[in-house]
């Protein structure tokens, strides 16, 4: 176990630290896609849990050689109790990785309630999400102008029960780009409730399974042909499912404003405008 911080710099028990969880998003696969800020609270961490299922031991090697490292995949909350009562009776900095961003699909609220319970210091340090680097195995904007400016993220319900009115087929029917978790072991279902809430047949899809992981795979197809597509892949976990026409959009078939040299901004401005203008800075 490592000696924590406080108990060599000659600091005394009774104002030793009460321990801290920081909550760190390991990114969605590749080791090298985690955050500077998350290698650095690895780095200061005297216990460090991770599930190994989810996140590569990789990423954990930027722990002290004499940290604590768990994995904890067969763990349940409850199993990880003593971790966070040692944390608060010796001052140790607990590193929890989650995969992808803590927020989406973490299970944080419920440990930030075990982190409460124990009056522990916490922080939350954003990840890469798997969302994001599955648009970008694909080359593909989520949100493309004129086509779609608008993306849902959801699941299909299962063992966990949705809210009401969260169903897929009432996400549908917006139309807009849908992108979903937890949902590819049900394929025929999931393709069911897409074309009931109003996709047509021919709506893009793409299945990205482990992406960023060495064997990451990334299919294109129709909506059609989605619970195919699932099925010959076998793929059931860790597989996010993208449709919507913004995963078809064509490059260069629309342009948004943002670089259109015709758009003035608070950034961009004719010189005549600038000389006038109080907030702007004088520079390009």
């Amino acid at each position: 176990m490592r000696t924590p911080a406080h108990a060599s710099n000659g600091v005394t028990p009774e104002a030793a630290p009460r321990g801290r969880v920081t909550f760190v998003g390991a990114g969605p696969g590749a080791p090298d896609l985690l955050t500077l800020r998350g290698r650095d609270r690895i780095a200061a961490a005297d216990v460090v849990i991770y599930p190994g299922s989810l996140v590569p031991a990789e990423v954990t090697t930027h722990a002290p050689p004499d940290a604590e490292v768990l994995d904890s995949r067969a763990q349940t909350l409850e199993g990880l109790a003593d971790v966070y009562d040692r944390a608060r009776a010796e001052g140790l900095h607990v590193a929890r990785l989650a995969s992808g961003d803590p927020s989406l699909y973490g299970a944080l609220v419920e440990q930030l309630a075990e982190v409460a319970v124990r009056d522990l210091d916490w922080e939350v340090v954003a990840g890469v999400s798997s969302l994001g680097a599955a648009a970008a195995a694909l080359g593909a904007e989520l949100t493309v102008p004129e086509v779609a400016q608008s993306t849902i993220l959801t699941r299909l319900a299962t063992a966990t029960p949705m809210p009401e009115g969260e169903d897929v087929r009432a996400f549908a029917a917006h139309g807009t780009t849908m992108a979903l978790f937890l949902s590819a072991k049900r394929s025929k279902r999931l393709e069911a409730e897409l074309r009931a809430g109003g996709y047509p047949p021919e709506t893009p899809c793409a299945v990205v399974y482990r992406v960023t992981w060495p064997d990451e795979a990334v299919h294109r197809c129709r909506l059609d042909e989605l619970a195919a597509t699932l099925r010959a892949g076998g793929y059931v976990r860790h597989t996010l499912v993208l449709v919507g026409d913004a995963i078809g959009a064509t490059p260069g078939a629309t342009r948004s404003h943002l670089y259109d040299p015709g758009f003035r901004h608070h950034s961009r401005l004719g010189p005549a405008v600038r000389a006038t203008d109080p907030g702007g800075s004088g520079t390009g």
